[in-house]
């Protein structure tokens, strides 16, 4: 095994971490406890799973760590196919963590409702109604990001394009640079209350298909090794 293969073997199980710890929440840990417009239902939900609630923050956590891992694993596999591209990649990949952190406002419930002078300065339905307030918040906080997970795909998918003549590489490049619109038209469907459930669904289906093949291809096969291009003396 070369190196550009140990390093698209390393991107690719960043990025599988990445999935991993980013469905956790949103596939076992939301449709479990929050119940949209129902504060009582879904502070009851929290305070019964608290355990769980908090595994779900944690995960957002560490998925974000670890597109950072990503987005150096990236880097070294694609400088020399188009260091502008690659250096665009990593751009959106960290201008997207401060945005995803705002997910951790989503905490404030427990802060609320396991403290005794918040409990002893408001009324039950208050705390239930800030609670929610700040889930919500945290909600928005991941919508935002969407833009970014959208963005970055753009140039990977330019990248895996350019690195290599194989039907594969382009087809999964493409794959990928239309796969990015997915999260920017669910971000603009959410942002600007559109009620484009089945156009944002298929998006979205494009995206996380091209996500998941990506991994695979950065497992199995991967880019072939390339030398940088050096520029001729005048």
């Amino acid at each position: 095994m070369n190196s550009t293969q140990k390093i698209s073997r390393s991107a690719g199980f960043w990025y599988l971490l990445v999935a991993i710890f980013g469905a956790f929440n949103s596939i076992f840990v939301d449709p479990q406890l929050y119940v949209p417009g129902e504060a009582a239902a879904t502070v009851n939900h929290i305070l019964a799973s608290e355990r769980l609630f908090r595994f779900g923050i944690l995960s957002n956590l560490v998925c974000t760590i670890c597109f950072l891992f990503l987005a150096n694993a990236l880097y070294k596999l694609f400088k020399s196919v188009d260091r502008d591209l690659v250096s665009l990649m990593v751009i959106f990949i960290i201008a997207s963590v401060p945005v995803a952190y705002l997910q951790t406002l989503k905490f404030a419930p427990i802060l609320f409702l396991n403290t005794a002078a918040q409990r002893s300065a408001f009324e039950p339905a208050q705390l239930q109604a800030l609670a929610l307030m700040f889930l919500d918040l945290g909600k928005q906080g991941a919508f935002i990001a969407y833009i970014f997970y959208g963005l970055w795909m753009f140039p990977l998918g330019r990248l895996i394009f350019k690195s290599g003549p194989d039907f594969i590489s382009k087809a999964l490049g493409v794959l990928l640079m239309v796969g990015c619109f997915g999260y920017l038209v669910n971000f603009l469907s959410i942002f600007l209350a559109l009620n484009y459930k089945a156009l944002t669904s298929s998006w979205m289906n494009i995206a996380i298909m091209a996500e998941v093949l990506c991994i695979l291809w950065l497992l199995i096969k991967g880019p072939k090794a390339q030398q940088p291009v050096l520029m001729k003396a005048s």
